[in-house]
C-alpha cells in the first residue's frame, strides 16, 4: 500500500510540476505550484521526515505561495473571473478526490487514525538542532531572505502603480 501511495503522489508531483511550466496563466501555474509542494510534502511524510513535510507545508505551500499569488494578483488583477457555474464543476470533482485522498492516508498513516497508536512522530532532537543551527549559526542569511522578500513584493507593488493603464 505504501509503494501505491509513493507513486501516486509522485506522479502527481511530476504531473503539477509539468503544469507549472506549460500552464497560459500565471494563476493557474502557481496553483499547479502548490499541489507539488503538498504532493511533496506526502512523499517526504512517508520517508519519515515529518519535520521536513511540516515544514514543506507551512513555509512553501502556505507562506510562500500566498506571496506568489499575492504579487500575481497585483500585477494582473483582470486575469481571472470565476462565474458560478465553473466553481460548481470544481466542487464536483474535488469531492471524491478528498474522499479518496483521506481514505489512503488513514489507511497508510495509521497514528493519524483515531485507531492509531497516538504515539508522536519524530523525535524532538531535530527540530531543536534545525531551530538552534537556523536561528544561531545562520541568523544572518535567513534574515537577509526575509529582507528579499519583502524587496520583492514592494517592487511589485511599485512596477504595478507606474503601469500605465
Amino acid at each position: 500500500m505504501e509503494q501505491i501511495v509513493f507513486y501516486v503522489f509522485a506522479a502527481v508531483a511530476v504531473g503539477s510540476a509539468l503544469l507549472v511550466v506549460l500552464q497560459q496563466r500565471a494563476v493557474y501555474s502557481a496553483f499547479s505550484l502548490i499541489v507539488c509542494f503538498g504532493a511533496l510534502a506526502v512523499l517526504y511524510f512517508q520517508l519519515g521526515a515529518a519535520l521536513v513535510a511540516a515544514l514543506q507545508v507551512i513555509v512553501y505551500a502556505g507562506a510562500i505561495m500566498v506571496l506568489f499569488l499575492f504579487v500575481i494578483m497585483l500585477l494582473d488583477p483582470q486575469a481571472e473571473r470565476f462565474g458560478p457555474d465553473r466553481f460548481k464543476k470544481t466542487a464536483l470533482a474535488g469531492l471524491p478526490m478528498a474522499a479518496f485522498l483521506a481514505f489512503v492516508l488513514l489507511r497508510v498513516f495509521p497514528a493519524w487514525s483515531p485507531r492509531g497508536s497516538g504515539e508522536p512522530i519524530g523525535s524532538v532532537e531535530g527540530p531543536k538542532r534545525i531551530a538552534h543551527i537556523l536561528f544561531q549559526d545562520y541568523l544572518l542569511p535567513f534574515e537577509v531572505t526575509s529582507i528579499l522578500i519583502l524587496v520583492a513584493i514592494l517592487g511589485a507593488v511599485v512596477l504595478v502603480k507606474h503601469r500605465p493603464d
